[in-house]
C-alpha cells in the first residue's frame, strides 16, 4: 500500500494497538459518546464539484453511520446537524464538548481543480505542505459565513499560516488517540473499499480545533472527479463510506474498552506484541530496515535480555565511537511502530526508529517521503 505520510511524526497505529489508550478518560458507567459532524448545511453547500452538494452527502453519510454505531451497546450518538441547517464551527465543538464526548468525526467531500481521487483523513496539526493547508483554508473558510465570526475566532485568518500555529495546543493530550481513528478509517477505505489511499494528514481545521477529545475530519473522496463524484453522490457508495467509519469507530471504541479492562495489569506482555505485530496490516519498504534505537553506551554489553529490561532480539553496531543498541529488525513499518511502543513500554521512553538501506543509517524522513512521490 503506498504511504503518503505528511509529517516526519505522523504515524499510523492500527487494529491491534491498543495500548496508546491507556491513559484516555474513561469512566465505565458512562455511556461511550461519539459526536458525528456533517460538513456544511444550509446556505454553505460546501463544495459542488460535478453539480453534487457537499453538504447533503456528508449528511447522508453522517446520518447513516450514526444508524449503524448506536446499535453498539453502550455506545450513545450525537449530531452536530440531523437535516440541513447551517452551523457554525464554534458550536460543532461545543456540541461535543458540552457532551463530554469520546470520539468527534467530522465527514467532508473533497475538491481541487485537477482530476485528483481518493480518500484521506485528517488530525489537527500544522499544516506540512501546500496542499495540506489548502484543504485546510477552503474548509475553514465557512467562518465566514457565521455572524459576529471576528469575535469568536478572535481575529483568525483562515488564508494565513500563521493563524494555524497555535491550532494544536489545546489538543496535543489526543493527538495519539486522533491518529489511531484516522488510520482505522482509513486502513478500511483503502483495504476494503478499495479507494485510493491519499492517508492520514495533519492539518489545522477550526472544527477540530474547537472540540476538546480524540477528533478527525475525514475527507471521503473529490466530487470534482467525475467518476469518484458519482460514486460518493450513489446511495451505494455513501453506505459503504458510512460502513467504513462506522468500523473504524467500533474497532476504537472495542479497544479502549479492553486497555481500560487491563488497568489493573497495564504493561504490555511480549505475547501481546507479537500476536499484535501478526495481525497488523503490511506496510513494507523494499530495501529498507527498521529498528528501534533504545540506548547508546560506551560500553560495550552482551545481548542479553535482562541486560535490556526483557527485551529480546537487541542488536548493536559500534558507530562515532559509541555501541549503539536497537530493538526489532524488519521492513514493515507498522511492525516497528508496534516494537516502538513496547520498547517504550518496557522503560525505554525515549526510544525511536532509525532506518538502514544495507548497512548505512538514512533518514527515517527520507525513506518516509520517497512514498509520497
Amino acid at each position: 500500500m503506498k504511504t503518503k505520510l505528511i509529517h516526519f511524526f505522523v504515524f499510523a497505529f492500527f487494529v491491534n494497538t491498543l495500548f496508546v489508550f491507556a491513559n484516555h478518560k474513561n469512566n465505565t458507567t458512562k455511556p461511550f459518546v461519539v459526536v458525528l459532524d456533517a460538513g456544511h448545511g444550509g446556505h454553505d453547500s460546501g463544495n459542488t464539484g460535478n453539480g453534487y452538494k457537499e453538504k447533503d452527502i456528508a449528511l447522508k453519510i453522517v446520518l447513516e453511520v450514526g444508524k449503524i454505531i448506536s446499535k453498539i451497546d453502550g455506545v450513545k450518538v450525537i449530531y452536530t446537524r440531523k437535516d440541513d441547517t447551517f452551523i457554525d464551527l464554534w458550536e460543532r465543538g461545543a456540541i461535543a464538548n458540552r457532551a463530554d464526548a469520546d470520539l468527534f468525526v467530522s465527514v467532508h467531500c473533497n475538491a481541487h481543480n485537477s482530476d485528483a481521487y481518493g480518500t484521506e483523513t485528517f488530525v489537527l496539526g500544522l499544516h506540512a505542505n501546500k496542499r495540506n493547508l489548502e484543504v485546510a483554508k477552503k474548509e475553514n473558510e465557512v467562518i465566514f459565513l457565521e455572524k459576529d465570526y471576528q469575535e469568536k475566532y478572535a481575529g483568525y485568518d483562515p488564508n494565513s499560516p500563521e493563524s494555524f500555529i497555535g491550532l494544536t495546543l489545546m489538543q496535543e493530550e489526543y493527538l495519539d488517540q486522533s491518529i489511531m481513528l484516522a488510520s482505522l478509517i482509513q486502513n478500511n477505505f483503502t483495504n476494503k473499499l478499495k479507494r485510493k489511499d491519499r492517508s492520514v494528514k495533519q492539518a489545522g481545521f477550526i472544527v477540530l480545533h474547537q472540540s476538546y477529545m480524540p477528533s478527525v475530519l475525514v475527507e471521503t473522496g473529490f466530487l470534482t472527479n467525475r467518476k469518484e463524484g458519482a460514486y460518493l453522490n450513489s446511495k451505494k457508495g455513501q453506505q459503504e463510506m458510512a460502513e467504513s467509519i462506522s468500523e473504524g469507530i467500533i474497532t476504537y471504541q472495542k479497544n479502549l474498552g479492553m486497555a481500560t479492562s487491563r488497568s489493573q495489569n497495564p504493561e504490555i506482555t511480549q505475547e501481546e506484541i507479537d500476536k499484535a505485530i501478526e495481525t497488523t496490516e503490511e506496510k513494507k519498504y523494499e530495501g529498507i530496515t527498521f529498528k528501534v534505537q533504545i540506548a547508546a553506551s560506551s560500553k560495550k554489553i552482551d545481548l542479553k535480555a535482562y541486560n535490556f529490561k526483557g527485551l529480546k532480539d537487541v542488536s548493536r553496531n559500534e558507530e562515532d565511537g559509541l555501541w549503539k543498541y536497537y530493538y526489532g529488525e524488519t521492513s514493515d513499518y507498522n511492525k516497528i511502530q508496534l516494537m516502538k511502543t513496547f520498547a517504550r513500554e518496557k522503560g525505554y521512553s525515549g526510544g525511536y526508529i532509525v532506518a538502514f538501506k544495507g548497512r548505512k543509517k538514512i533518514k527515517l524522513s527520507e525513506v518516509l517521503k520517497s512514498e509520497d512521490k
